[in-house]
């Protein structure tokens, strides 16, 4: 089953199941007006959904489903938790920054609170004021859980698994690291987030499995491909040990969002190439650079400027797209 929230010029948009295919979708709104509204009572909404679901796929319902006419899944979430579960990712991130990788976080996942309040739209603009601050993409995954109790296990976890979306975590690296040194985290350097323009229950995607999605995950940079790295592959830890590392001394609300970090694969040991040079390439913009500055003394490739254009999809072994793209131009923001 997929949904998604259309934009009706709500705040939380309208509740629709889309087709498979992306084609169409249907109003869903007389079951559950918005997402929020149905994964807080999932046990009850879900079959009726589920019936809808396949009235769009077995009968001639339905209006054209356009991937700009959606806000994210859920607009706004009571909270967005990323964890950065590929350590390939952590360990160049870090060493552009000249750091070190305790070998405690090959035990215990990093996880920051996102800002949760509100999200981009798929298909609309990252909107920024300063080019300088180092604007990058991070193509990621993530999923939505139901209300998980405090001190779950790791095999507890996938039974509070309800949907999966793709996820572009904009961050802004420049203002990284003197926010890092204060000692307290993430807060300026992280803006808002987009995700997929559908949710996905996790019995459509025939490569889910073992708390992760077994297939690559695309990224363009203005059309050119820049990133096809698989999220089942170097995943140090999985979905169900990132919820149970979350729900460790909290409850989770229904509607919480957890997300895997940048998908990173390394190659024969090494960080990885770009696509150009035979590898999967990368799937944020700091990753290519600590490469250059490794092989060749300073990066080369610039972060996004105002105009650039990001695309990010996810399509299935018969080369379909699962959750539709994240398409995005950044923009400088104006009041």
């Amino acid at each position: 089953m997929k949904l998604a929230s259309l934009n009706d010029g709500t705040l939380d948009g309208r509740l629709v199941v889309v087709s498979r295919d992306l084609q169409k979708y249907v109003d869903a709104s007389a079951i559950a007006p918005t997402l929020q509204y149905a994964v807080d009572d999932w046990a009850h909404i879900k079959p009726k959904l589920e019936v809808l679901a396949l009235k769009v796929e077995s009968e001639d319902i339905g209006l054209e489903f356009k991937p700009g006419n959606v806000y994210s899944p859920l607009p706004r979430s009571y909270q967005w938790a990323d964890g950065s579960a590929y350590l390939n990712h952590v360990e160049l991130v870090r060493k552009a920054r000249n750091a070190q990788v305790p070998d405690s976080f090959f035990e215990d996942p990093l996880m920051y609170q996102g800002g949760s309040d509100s999200f981009y739209t798929p298909h609309g603009p990252i909107e920024l004021l300063d080019e300088s601050w180092g604007i990058d993409l991070e193509a990621e995954v993530a999923v939505i859980v139901d209300k998980v109790p405090m001190g779950i296990s790791a095999e507890e976890a996938p039974n509070y698994i309800r949907l999966i979306m793709l996820v572009n975590d904009v961050s802004l690296r420049n203002l990284i690291p003197a926010e890092l040194g204060k000692g307290f985290g993430f807060f300026q350097s992280k803006p808002a987030t987009a995700f997929s323009p559908v949710a996905v229950t996790p019995d459509e995607i025939e490569s889910w499995s073992e708390g992760t999605i077994h297939l690559p995950l695309c990224v363009d940079i203005n059309k050119q491909p820049f990133g096809r790295a698989n999220a089942g592959v170097d995943m140090t830890f999985n979905f169900f040990q990132l919820i149970a590392h979350a729900a460790k001394t909290r409850e989770l609300a229904a509607g919480t969002i957890i997300g895997s970090g940048t998908i990173s694969n390394k190659l024969d040991g090494g960080p990885g190439k770009p696509i150009s040079e035979g590898g999967v390439g990368y799937s944020c913009i700091s990753e290519i650079r600590t490469v250059e500055t490794i092989n060749e003394g300073k990066p080369r490739t610039p972060f996004l400027q105002f105009g650039d254009a990001v695309e990010i999809w996810m399509d299935d072994k018969e080369g379909q797209s699962i959750f539709g793209s994240i398409k995005q131009t950044v923009k400088k923001y104006e009041r």
